[in-house]
């Protein structure tokens, strides 16, 4: 039911897009080289012997419903189909099939009239940064770490023409195509975005290929932060803009949050920097006109448990005495977001 042909096709096109006939003849590029390897790249990180949960996952995309949707809006939201398109008992079969492919982390989404209450409000964090960034019409776009794909689906509803999203985890690749399942018509074919079960250590180096690369919630998840801002920038054509979202603390250029346990029960942070001391890393990567565009704090109503993602969420996470704190005495999450250019 995943289907991957259409992007590997379009980024063949693309590929014979780019460059001068002779260059291309002297040496394939790299989105081209990249579509030759995407197959196998994919079947490695969808194999069985990696992901024993697999079947299950294939399982629930076989269990949807047979549903055509009437309309589409990416955006103003992730909204596919209406209420009036499908039975009571089909909608309880939607609903079945998609809550076992819990958690659900990013959205929300609507679908036939059935609300998907993901933990986070990533509809907020998008409202957060749309005026900031550069017009996505007609750009090449990817997403790195983009979970299920929520931020894929608003990218195409601002004019991209293509959208690929890169995420390790093939439960939430399977979360994005249970949805992308529903938008395939027969005149129109295939919307021209997708989630590939690949880090960013899975791209070509140097693919100078992407009008715009997000990176979002992703830096303190990096064990060298400068190496990952430099793996972005390889991403990225000559003026391209990167929009880089991740957790700081506040203070002075140079300082820099390095927990030795856990944030916010998290094994896997690493570097918080402060504001400052992240544009001084952008600069120092050769980014251009490194700026900061927002900064807020995290809120109970922007990342809680849901029926969607029932495990604990962030009110789980804080000193339930002191808000402003982590569990560890840490400063609780304050994100922010960047912009710089290439």
């Amino acid at each position: 039911m995943i289907d991957y042909q259409d992007l590997i096709a379009g980024l063949q096109q693309l590929g014979a897009q780019q460059g001068s006939a002779r260059q291309r003849a002297l040496k394939p590029n790299n989105l081209t080289l990249w579509a030759e390897q995407l197959p196998e790249q994919i079947a490695q990180q969808l194999s069985l012997q990696r992901w024993g949960d697999l079947p299950q996952w294939q399982n629930s995309l076989e269990q949807l419903p047979a549903l055509t949707a009437s309309s589409y809006d990416f955006k103003h939201g992730v909204r596919i189909g209406q209420g009036s398109d499908c039975s009571a008992q089909q909608r309880q079969a939607l609903h079945t099939a998609l809550l076992e492919l819990h958690p659900w982390r990013k959205g929300p989404y609507e679908l036939f009239g059935l609300d998907i209450d993901t933990e986070w409000r990533s509809d907020w964090k998008w409202d957060r940064l749309l005026p900031h960034i550069a017009p996505l019409q007609d750009k090449l776009v990817l997403d790195i770490g983009c979970g299920n794909g929520y931020h894929c689906w608003r990218m195409h509803g601002e004019g991209a023409k293509r959208v690929i999203g890169i995420d390790p985890s093939p439960r939430f690749v399977h979360q994005f195509y249970a949805l992308k399942a529903f938008t395939h018509n027969s005149q129109r074919g295939d919307l021209p975005v997708d989630v590939l079960p690949l880090g960013i250590e899975h791209l070509p180096a140097e693919l100078k290929a992407f009008d715009t690369v997000f990176s979002m919630g992703v830096l303190y998840h990096r064990r060298s932060p400068i190496d990952h801002l430099l793996e972005l920038k390889a991403c990225l054509k000559n003026g391209g803009q990167l929009v880089l979202e991740t957790l700081v603390i506040e203070g002075d250029a140079g300082q820099v949050l390095v927990p030795e346990g856990r944030y916010a029960k998290m094994r896997n942070v690493w570097y918080i920097p402060s504001p400052a001391t992240l544009l001084s890393w952008l600069r120092k990567c050769g980014f251009k006109a490194p700026r900061l565009v927002d900064v807020c704090d995290t809120s109970n109503a922007e990342q809680r448990s849901t029926e969607w993602m029932h495990f604990e969420s962030l009110p789980d996470f804080l000193d339930p005495d002191d808000s402003s704190r982590t569990l560890e005495g840490h400063p609780a999450p304050r994100r922010a977001v960047f912009i710089a250019e290439c």
